[in-house]
């Protein structure tokens, strides 16, 4: 392999994407590329493999969390030469992946109960809206308190 180091412009022609999607990679911690004296990023084949493997693992339709956890997992050589993963790393990797599955279903729960509490303010503020506007509107306000009376009586049947 060559020691030659590649500038952001040169490395993204190599691999055929734009400079952004370099820089976007290294922002996600994907990719750590050395820095010159002027603090230009310097690529070096490593970093390319690397930014190769998670092109073809994008290509392939993972997620940036699939793809995090699968570069945390090291290639194994095949008896035919090619990399893949182990028995072990495929686990590892099934176990993190289910690890955030679980934590985003938690967080899909939160958020859940968080808008079910969010709806119920949202309809009280609403009444109290309808009840400002009809005594701007010139209502009396003995005849709109005895209908929101009823009205959060018949409520409180239905529960």
């Amino acid at each position: 392999m060559s020691s030659e180091l590649l500038t952001v412009r040169d490395a993204a022609e190599r691999l055929g994407v734009t400079p952004r999607t370099l820089k976007y990679y290294e922002e996600r911690g994907l990719v750590m590329p050395s820095r010159s004296e002027g603090r230009y990023r310097l690529y070096d084949e490593n970093d390319l493999e690397r930014f190769g493997r998670i092109l073809r693992l994008r290509s392939l339709g993972f997620s940036l969390h699939g793809v995090i956890e699968m570069l945390k997992r090291p290639l194994e050589k095949t008896a035919a030469g090619q990399n893949r993963y182990s028995p072990e790393s495929l686990a590892d990797i099934r176990q993190g992946l289910q690890q955030q599955l679980d934590a985003i279903d938690t967080r899909i729960e939160s958020v859940r109960r968080e808008l079910k509490e969010a709806q119920a303010v949202r309809a009280e503020l609403r009444l109290d809206l309808d009840y400002v506007e009809a005594r701007l509107a010139g209502q009396p306000a003995d005849a709109l308190l005895e209908q929101r009376s009823k009205a959060s009586a018949k409520a409180g049947s239905k529960k």
